[in-house]
């Protein structure tokens, strides 16, 4: 999962009780059993239980079966007490960044910094599983991107370019406008969504301030305490009180919202590369009308595009069949596993090995996001994967931004108090 849209930003959790697909929940050793524990969003769920049949017919010696989880909150507190209560599957799937922080990876994982697939990890994605200097997980599937969809046959009527610059983009939303199209689009119906423009900021935020995680995790510095943070504020506020957004964004939903783009109602939608993928599937006949491209900041020279790595495969610290559980993960970071997994669950960014490429039949919006890991210094991990502080209740407090109940400066405000608690849980110097 990339990082799917539940655990990129911790909106309501699934409410499905955890189903075993088939075997058993528990990774019980004798007869070779083994339990692979994914979440249950169903193109998760038809991509491990591929991967577990082909694993399974290229040996002898292990069964994999699949279990399911719920996503969100629900599902990050069953990872959790499964830990605790040592009732953990011998191979499983859960968020890298600052959530796998929260688990205790030292306690409860199984360091794997001497298999052989580290040695080709993305440079970016090592530090969003490791603890101590040590590697504790695996890749699963590709990353994706914050970012801005557009609608390509607009852009090529209009003959707009890409925009490198947000007054550029600015001036790409009115032009769009102007003929008769929503320059962009929001969709505070689910209200996870309000928080692109913020979080899909962070690389013009670091390519201003490279220090600003490691001052931000130090309590040194905060979003309303430095321009370049503040700006994704100010832009929230900007588009929500212009003339070019769509009406009904206080209420429209976020399938609502990749409609109406991938019909060219809309010029642009700020959200996550994953929608790509859902309009392949739900819509094929639209998605090669979509492009994709980094949200632009104040400086062309630094343009470069926000990405949220994919989530980890983990084995638990009391594993039952650890050999298993290390080769199914070799497996899945082959190129043949990856090919596996991308025909039931399409990538929506690049793999995060280094020796495996996108599938040439991906959509373009896909395709877009390479350039940007093709160029040196475009890419930056998002806040959470440097950083383990990271608030609850941003997308509330932007709802409130972007419905004109509060301004720019107190919004982020609000989320620098909204973050201490969490700083606070975990220990953190200097709160």
């Amino acid at each position: 999962m990339f990082m799917n849209r539940r655990s990129f930003l911790g909106a309501s959790a699934a409410a499905a009780s955890v189903i075993a697909i088939t075997g058993c929940s528990r990774g019980g050793g004798g007869g070779g059993g083994v339990t692979f524990l994914i979440d249950n969003d169903p193109s998760a769920v038809a991509g491990a239980e591929a991967l577990t049949e082909a694993f399974n017919s290229s040996q002898e010696e292990y069964t994999f079966s699949v279990d399911t989880r719920p996503g969100g909150t629900e599902g990050d507190n069953l990872v959790k007490t499964r830990l605790s209560t040592q009732d953990m599957p011998d191979v499983f799937v859960y968020n890298s960044g600052s959530l796998f922080q929260a688990i205790r990876p030292t306690q409860n994982l199984t360091d794997l910094s001497d298999q052989p697939w580290v040695s080709r990890l993305q440079e970016s994605f090592v530090p969003a599983v490791s603890a101590e200097d040590k590697v504790y997980g695996a890749p699963y599937g590709g990353a994706s991107a914050g970012g801005i969809m557009y609608h390509r046959p607009t852009y090529e009527k209009l003959g707009l370019e890409i925009p490198r610059t947000w007054d550029d983009f600015i001036a790409n939303c009115q032009a769009a406008h102007a003929e008769g199209v929503t320059g962009i689009i929001q969709s505070f119906g689910d209200t996870w969504t309000s928080q692109l423009l913020v979080l899909g900021d962070f690389h013009n935020v670091a390519a201003n301030n490279p220090d600003f995680a490691e001052q931000y995790t130090a309590h040194q510095i905060g979003f309303a305490t430095d321009p370049n943070a503040l700006r994704g504020f100010e832009h929230t506020a900007e588009v929500c009180s212009s003339d070019f957004i769509n009406e009904d964004y206080v209420s429209a939903t976020y399938q609502q919202a990749i409609g109406y783009v991938a019909a060219g109602e809309g010029a642009h939608y700020p959200i996550l590369s994953s929608a790509v993928a859902e309009i392949a599937a739900s819509t094929p006949d639209l998605v090669e009308d979509l492009g994709f491209f980094a949200i632009p900041g104040e400086d062309a020279a630094k343009n470069g595009l926000t990405i949220w790595l994919p989530s980890g495969m983990y084995v638990p610290a009391f594993a039952e069949n650890p050999d298993a559980a290390l080769a199914f993960i070799e497996f899945v970071t082959s190129q043949e596993g990856l090919d596996i997994l991308a025909a039931e669950a399409p990538p929506t960014g690049p793999y995060m090995v280094t020796d495996v490429d996108l599938p040439a039949e991906v959509p373009t919006a896909t395709k877009d996001l390479q350039v940007y890991f093709d160029t040196e210094g475009a890419t930056t991990p998002a806040l959470e994967f440097l950083s383990p502080i990271k608030g609850p209740n941003l997308e509330n407090i932007l709802i409130e931004l972007g419905t004109g109940s509060i301004d720019a400066k107190t919004a982020a405000q609000n989320y620098d108090k909204d973050v201490e608690k969490q700083a606070q849980q975990l220990g953190l110097e200097g709160w």
